[in-house]
């Protein structure tokens, strides 16, 4: 099944931007942008970027300003955090409401934390004690 971010007009320019912490660990990143890749792989049509609250470049404002340049019509920004504390909670939309006022022609969502997603849980859940293992 498809969702709604890879239907429409194959004229509208559609893009998912992963949004995370960030970190001054070089490596830290690697994880999102392993997921980045799985998505570009998934939904070759599809644009994906990543984007960062602090610590690590590029931000958010930084690239919704280069998707909205690129032609980008809709964007959907993926919170990747497991808990919603302040940062989901408060600066990330106040981020989104900048940007929303800055592009008003930009169908900008903001989608749940994937810690709210109930499927990520689950496999987390199975991660930590895998079918099988003995108690």
């Amino acid at each position: 099944m498809q969702d709604a971010l890879t239907t429409g007009p194959m004229d509208e320019r559609q893009a998912v931007v992963l949004f995370a912490h960030g970190s001054r660990d070089p490596l830290w990143h690697k994880p999102i942008q392993a997921v980045s890749e799985r998505l570009q792989a998934q939904h070759p049509g599809l644009v994906v970027r990543t984007a960062y609250l602090e610590l690590t470049q590029p931000d958010l404002p930084t690239v919704v300003d280069a998707l909205v340049d690129q032609g980008v019509l809709r964007v959907r920004v993926v919170p990747l955090f497991l808990g919603v504390g302040r940062h989901a909670r408060e600066d990330l939309p106040a981020l989104v409401a900048a940007l929303r006022s800055r592009h008003a022609a930009l169908a900008l969502e903001l989608a749940r934390a994937v810690g709210e997603e109930g499927r990520l849980l689950d496999l987390l859940a199975a991660l930590a004690w895998p079918v099988g293992a003995e108690p």
